[in-house]
C-alpha cells in the first residue's frame, strides 16, 4: 500500500471546505484525475456514498466510495473499493483565520495492470496529484 498525505492552509473557515468537500460532486471540480462521481447517497452516519470513474496512468479505473467516519467541519474518512482499493482522509484544523487542510490518501496501486516499475512512477504522480488538489481547493474556496 502507498500514501500520500499533504497540507495546505486556506484562509476561509472549515465549515465552507468542508461543506464543499462534504458534496462528492464537487471532487470532479479540484480533483484532476477524478472523472465522474454518480449515484451519490446520504448515509446514516452523515456521509454519503457514490459510484466513481478515476484516470490513472492513462487508464481509466471505476469502484465505489462509502464515507466511513464523518465528523463535522473536522474529518471526513472515505473508504473506496473497485479499481483502486483506498482511504481517504481529509482534515480540517483552524489555524489562525484560516484552516488547515490535510488530504491522506492510503492506497493500492493496481500493480498487475500497470506493473511493478510503474509504480514508484505513479506514487510520485499521486504526490503531485495531491498538492494540485490542494491549490485547486484554495483557488475554489478564497475567491
Amino acid at each position: 500500500m502507498a500514501t500520500v498525505k499533504k497540507s495546505l492552509t486556506i484562509n476561509v473557515p472549515a465549515d465552507m471546505i468542508f461543506g464543499y468537500i462534504h458534496n462528492p460532486t464537487n471532487l470532479l471540480e479540484v480533483w484532476p484525475s477524478f472523472v465522474e462521481a454518480k449515484d451519490v447517497q446520504s448515509l446514516p452516519n452523515g456521509g454519503h456514498s457514490f459510484r466513481w470513474t478515476y484516470k490513472m496512468a492513462g487508464m481509466r479505473f471505476e469502484g465505489t466510495t462509502e464515507d466511513s467516519e464523518v465528523v463535522a467541519n473536522q474529518r471526513i474518512v472515505s473508504k473506496s473499493k473497485g479499481g483502486i482499493d483506498s482511504t481517504i482522509t481529509w482534515t480540517f484544523q483552524p489555524e489562525g483565520k484560516g484552516t488547515k487542510v490535510t488530504i491522506e490518501a492510503d492506497y493500492s496501486v493496481p500493480i498487475p495492470l500497470l506493473g511493478k516499475l510503474a509504480e514508484s512512477v505513479i506514487v510520485k504522480v499521486n504526490e503531485q496529484e495531491a498538492v494540485t488538489i490542494l491549490a485547486n481547493l484554495k483557488a475554489r474556496m478564497e475567491v
